[in-house]
């Protein structure tokens, strides 16, 4: 079962933006309202509006979280003719975004993901191992089948720089999960992938949003752009 709130932008504007919150575990869709995030959208008078989802847990642990986006979010917003949808996800949230991104990717134009999971830090220690992303290979991998899907396409989506959707990262750099952050920001153009002195928090979170927002990252083009 999946419960949002909807917020419309007082834009007029014909090229409408939908942004899809997705929360981490325990946290809340009225959360995204309550900590600002929303706030953070229209106070800059963006033509965006924002949808905050609260999926159930059971979701990535029985691996149907992208079937449930795409039923409960994304096909009834392009019935109402929205066409460009990005995705702001936090933590667990970062990969239920990821994996609706491997499944219809065509549909998303962009994500920012706040201190994402990634993988177990058993499963982080070993891509490390690896030497990284791009030199991990799945093979004897410990991972789990989710992560390893997760994984494997994210090693070949961040393999091609003129890809979309755009990607942006924020995370703590107090972040328990910050070592996997770091092995998917090296990874990144370094104006994709921002850090604050924080933890895995709300005011750290808050600060990433904020900041990712002062970029513009809704007026650019998709795709990774230039690594240099």
């Amino acid at each position: 079962m999946t419960s949002y709130l909807y917020h419309r932008a007082q834009s007029s504007d014909r090229q409408r933006l939908l942004l899809v919150m997705l929360p981490g575990v325990g946290i809340e869709a009225s959360d995204f309202v309550d900590r600002g995030f929303v706030a953070s959208v229209h106070e800059r008078g963006l033509p965006v509006d924002v949808v905050a989802a609260h999926l159930e847990l059971d979701l990535y642990l029985d691996d149907a979280v992208a079937t449930e986006i795409h039923r409960a979010i994304i096909e009834p917003a392009q019935k109402k003719g929205y066409t460009r949808i990005w995705f702001l996800a936090i933590s667990l949230g970062g990969m239920g975004a990821l994996l609706y991104a491997r499944s219809k990717m065509a549909n998303v134009e962009g994500m920012v993901l706040l201190a994402p999971f990634l993988g177990t830090r058993g499963t982080i220690a070993e891509v490390a191992r690896a030497g990284g992303l791009a030199a991990w290979s799945a093979r004897g991998s410990m991972a789990t089948p989710a992560e390893r899907r997760l994984l494997l396409w994210l090693k070949e989506f961040m393999s091609q720089p003129q890809g979309s959707p755009a990607l942006y990262l924020g995370y703590g750099l107090r972040d328990r999960f910050a070592p996997g952050h770091a092995m998917l920001a090296d990874l990144l153009p370094r104006d994709r992938a921002v850090t604050a002195d924080g933890g895995h928090d709300w005011e750290t979170w808050a600060k990433l949003w904020r900041e990712v927002l002062d970029a513009e990252p809704f007026t650019k083009s998709g795709g990774l752009g230039s690594r240099a």
